[in-house]
């Protein structure tokens, strides 16, 4: 455990607990907590994750413009799901997506655990998006990646950084019960 990695943290916990709640402020915090942990993954060479924290700089900017568009009068952000097929080519999507990008960490890097990590990455980039979007089904991926990433980085000795994971699942849990009576 490293002051990088304690930093990062108490961000994260912030930071979905700011989503949960629907508060835009979830994207200051986001922002700084993922360009620790692009930090802290590339040290670890989980190379998918530390990338992925750089993609979702750019998507929390996104969806930092997108959430301020929806507020409703109310002031609070609104809520819609997918449809069946809409959800079937996401989870299709992702599927690809994550085969394609482990085979490439194995071939093309010294990856520690290229198609575990590729698998997180990829599934919490749609989740990601689909938060960005406002739809329900982001906090299903989430809690799909945050019972993987528990036992990944419990494996690499990232012990609070599984906690968090740990965390995030509870949120996530809460997350989808709240978003659900809002959609």
């Amino acid at each position: 455990m490293t002051w990088l990695e304690s930093i990062a943290f108490i961000l994260g916990v912030a930071n979905v607990t700011l989503v949960v709640r629907r508060s835009l402020w979830n994207y200051p915090v986001a922002l700084v907590m993922v360009s620790l942990y692009a930090l802290l993954f590339w040290r670890e060479r989980l190379y998918s994750d530390a990338a992925l924290q750089l993609f979702f700089f750019a998507l929390n900017l996104y969806g930092w413009i997108v959430w301020r568009r929806s507020v409703t009068q109310a002031g609070e952000v609104t809520v819609d799901r997918l449809s069946a097929p809409e959800r079937g080519g996401w989870l299709a999507g992702i599927a690809v997506a994550a085969l394609g990008w482990g085979a490439v960490m194995a071939h093309w890097t010294d990856a520690a655990m290229p198609f575990w990590d590729a698998a997180n990455a990829v599934t919490s980039v749609a989740a990601q998006i689909l938060l960005a979007r406002r739809r329900l089904e982001n906090w299903l991926l989430w809690i799909v990646v945050d019972l993987s990433s528990v036992v990944l980085y419990a494996v690499k000795g990232l012990t609070l950084t599984a906690i968090l994971y740990v965390i995030f699942l509870g949120l996530s849990l809460w997350g989808y019960r709240e978003w659900r009576q809002r959609a």
